[in-house]
């Protein structure tokens, strides 16, 4: 299965005219979204969610944007927060333009965010509260992993409820926002919901996955990152849990500041089975989310929802 033809040109067009401003620093971070290409994932949930329901995509765009935007200003945010040199291979927007700018650009996408949705017809208010509760949630999620790498207080439940706050929240809101806005019927809506919140953990699963068990010059990224933070994700959560838990959890403590310490926990996680064993969940929660959108008419638009949750686990970077 493979996507549809998706409109992300006429996307990138009025993502463009949203953020313009006369201010240059912030056209350039602006410009450097827009053009930033890639996957677009958010964007493109948004319109095949869209079609799945019978809509239109002249109807998802400035949905498509909304959910970009909140994503664009939660990463401009968590760069800063995590003192990231690069993202997909780019320096980093505070790197480039110090702390503030970075800071100020995303609460000006947050704005434009806000513009977008007063725009909205009144009788879809639950769609703004969608937003509004989303943001929230990222917010939450992003402190708690802080916290809990702060207590050393490390479960899965917690490692669950941290990921959907980061990233999961995020392809909900982008498959549900078509919903909410057609006030489609509540079994459809809660199919798409429950399609976002499998496939949004096998998202960040993966993402979480390829940080310990990629490279850099696939990642775009310095691997070992969570570790360096005193993250323990999935691999790691079942190392904790295993015969080497003692000296993985002193890993954690320390941050990998070690020489070898990040090696040492890819070998540990690769002859245990921690690696395999990740592999296998997101495959798991890939299903689930496949599984859900039976609620859903056949059509194209459903395929491609469903092909993008089952290349998950193929996923290289």
């Amino acid at each position: 299965m493979s996507l549809p033809p998706l409109p992300l040109n006429n996307f990138e067009d009025r993502l463009r005219e949203v953020l313009r401003s006369k201010v240059e620093f912030i056209e350039l971070i602006g410009e450097d979204l827009a053009s930033a290409g890639g996957k677009r994932l958010r964007p493109s949930l948004v319109y095949l969610a869209m079609r799945a329901l019978g809509g239109q995509d002249e109807q998802a765009h400035d949905l498509a944007v909304a959910a970009e935007l909140l994503h664009s200003a939660s990463l401009l945010h968590d760069d800063l927060l995590d003192n990231a040199d690069t993202r997909r291979g780019r320096e980093t927007a505070f790197r480039r333009f110090g702390n503030v700018v970075s800071v100020m650009s995303g609460d000006y996408m947050l704005s434009k965010l806000l513009v977008l949705l007063s725009g909205l017809p009144a009788a879809v208010q639950p769609l703004t509260r969608a937003f509004g509760e989303t943001a929230s949630a990222i917010c939450e999620g992003e402190v708690l992993q802080f916290q809990v790498a702060a207590y050393g207080e490390y479960s899965l439940n917690t490692y669950l409820e941290i990921i959907r706050g980061k990233t999961g929240v995020l392809i909900e809101l982008a498959v549900i926002a078509p919903a909410l806005l057609l006030q489609a019927p509540s079994e459809q809506l809660e199919a798409l919901r429950q399609f976002g919140y499998e496939y949004g953990l096998a998202f960040q699963m993966q993402d979480d996955l390829l940080d310990l068990a990629s490279d850099e010059a696939t990642l775009g990224k310095p691997v070992g990152g969570d570790l360096k933070e005193g993250k323990a994700t999935y691999p790691v959560l079942l190392l904790l849990s295993g015969p080497d838990g003692a000296e993985v959890r002193q890993i954690l403590e320390r941050r990998a500041a070690e020489p070898g310490d990040v090696e040492r926990v890819r070998t540990l996680a690769e002859s245990q089975g921690a690696f395999a064993a990740s592999l296998a969940e997101i495959e798991r929660r890939s299903r689930l989310a496949v599984q859900a959108l039976a609620a859903l008419p056949a059509s194209p638009a459903r395929e491609g929802l469903e092909s993008l949750a089952l290349l998950e686990r193929q996923r290289v970077r």
